[in-house]
């Protein structure tokens, strides 16, 4: 019942009531207040000072004025200069002061890098060269190639050092293997492809390789992420008379040449120019392979004509083996993020430098002087492949089960070109296989939590039960997760 109904109602019950017991009536009336907000809405808003009124909708209320400053005399909010934080992102650190120094460290050398015997060991990485102070040491050159990553855990320990795990032997074998070769004829090219779990430690062993090639004066070309090259964010241009047309990448191959001289200075200082450019550069007539990149580096509308002409001398008879080595292969084996004059996506094989190291992973081209041709995927940062992932499954089950391959899903979309680059990995051709990179074995485990240990970083008795328990938390061995339970996770 309404407010009104009720009150009406008892108005009339009280009436009837006054009535019957002789009472003068009296009317009731429920209390009342008359109320206005005129007054408030159109009153003058007074402004106290310091204080500002909400901005209306629509409008901005940060306050961008320039010029002021900071209480101690700086500027407020100075923007990072450019390339100031790609710098700091980049940047590696593999020095750790307060780490202990593990005196039972030992270096690896030219002599020691390949043995069988280093399986299961903790090697350190050399920092300076003792035959040659003017040769840059093993880390030099590592870091001049862009070998280490940011993911990687060295700015825990006093010095870089790596485990040599099995996979890290059976690649120091296939070393052996090509320096074998190279006393007689024809000469060996070997292909692999480093395979493995998230956090197995490719790239790391992908280091290794390289640190074997520099410690055996092998000649060493390093494509630190393959996503660099694919991704459009360095300039291209198309090259004349190329059938299929490709296309160069001059301040990409720029900065390829720049490495190569940091890393490979020695044998390119002491290396005189024995074929004639084409087309012609300006050069003398005594002029060394250093000046041959120097030039390439500083003309970068020439770099790619240099590339090809090093790569010539390089293809010399009685040149040092090469070791061609990439990171991030998933990238290199699909369409890139060029687009052609067709406003077509330009594959990246198409491109000069992912075309010259495709050719010699696939076996189109051999090294004349022997070499390895390593390639390594990545479970972090990879696009999909799906010939990539088929041919890397057929040659694991090869590996395994020989009599029960998968087959390919006729139904499901494929890459040609990059099946065709690929065809020997699914054969029974023992140049071209994959190097599954898996969990550590329980010693090896150990060993390396001994190391942590050394260096102070683990505050542990390293017993038999306690790798037991570690080494499952890490799903079986698996070293970055291994290194987190045991050093990043400490409480």
């Amino acid at each position: 019942m309404p407010p009104s109904t009720c009150l009406r109602s008892f108005a009339q019950l009280s009436l009837d009531a006054s009535a019957h017991h002789g009472i003068a009536p009296r009317l009731l009336r429920h209390p009342t207040a008359c109320f206005s907000t005129s007054a408030v809405r159109y009153a003058a808003v007074v402004k106290k000072k310091g204080l500002k009124a909400a901005p209306k909708k629509g409008e901005k209320s940060l306050n961008t004025k320039k010029g002021r400053k900071a209480p101690g005399g700086g500027d407020m909010g100075k923007r990072p200069a450019q390339g100031e934080r790609k710098a700091q992102r980049k940047r590696i650190v593999l020095s750790n002061d307060n780490a202990l120094n593990v005196s039972s460290l030992q270096d690896l050398d030219s002599d020691n890098v390949l043995r069988q015997a280093n399986e299961g060991k903790v090697m350190g990485l050399p920092q300076a060269n003792p035959v040659d102070p003017l040769k840059p040491s093993t880390v030099d050159a590592l870091r001049a190639v862009e070998a280490f990553k940011t993911s990687q855990g060295w700015s825990l320990f006093r010095r870089p050092a790596v485990l040599m795990m099995k996979e890290a032997v059976q690649l120091a074998g296939l070393f052996s293997e090509v320096e074998a070769s190279a006393a007689g004829a024809p000469k060996k090219t070997i292909r692999r492809i480093l395979c493995g779990e998230r956090m197995s430690g490719k790239s790391t062993l992908l280091l290794q390789g390289l640190a074997m090639g520099f410690l055996r004066d092998w000649f060493v070309i390093n494509l630190p992420e393959a996503q660099d090259m694919v991704n459009a964010h360095t300039d291209y241009a198309p090259l004349p008379n190329s059938q299929p047309m490709q296309y160069t990448q001059d301040t990409y191959t720029a900065n390829l040449l720049q490495q190569m001289l940091k890393s490979n200075g020695a044998f390119l200082g002491s290396t005189r120019l024995s074929t004639t450019p084409n087309p012609p550069l300006a050069l003398s007539a005594n002029a060394t392979l250093k000046e041959l990149a120097a030039l390439g580096m500083a003309n970068p509308e020439l770099s790619w004509p240099v590339f090809v002409a090093l790569w010539k001398e390089l293809s010399l008879p009685g040149r040092p083996p090469v070791l061609l080595a990439v990171d991030g292969l998933s990238h290199i084996m699909r369409h890139s993020e060029y687009m052609s004059a067709e406003v077509k996506p330009i594959h990246a094989h198409d491109l000069t430098l992912v075309r010259h190291f495709v050719d010699h992973l696939s076996g189109q081209k051999k090294l004349p002087n022997g070499g390895i041709v390593l390639g390594a995927t990545s479970q972090s940062n990879a696009p999909t492949s799906s010939a990539l992932d088929f041919c890397i499954q057929v040659a694991e089950a090869r590996q395994k089960t020989p009599d029960n391959v998968p087959q390919w899903n006729p139904y499901k979309k494929v890459d040609v070109r990059v099946m065709e680059a690929l065809k020997d990995l699914n054969s029974d051709s023992s140049d071209f296989d994959i190097i599954k990179v898996g969990g550590l074995s329980k010693e090896e485990a150990r060993s390396i939590m001994e190391y942590y240990a050394e260096s102070g970083m683990l505050r542990h008795q390293v017993n038999e039960g306690f790798v037991a328990e570690k080494w499952s938390l890490a799903g079986m061995g698996n070293i970055g997760e291994l290194e987190k339970a045991s050093v990043r996770w400490r409480l």
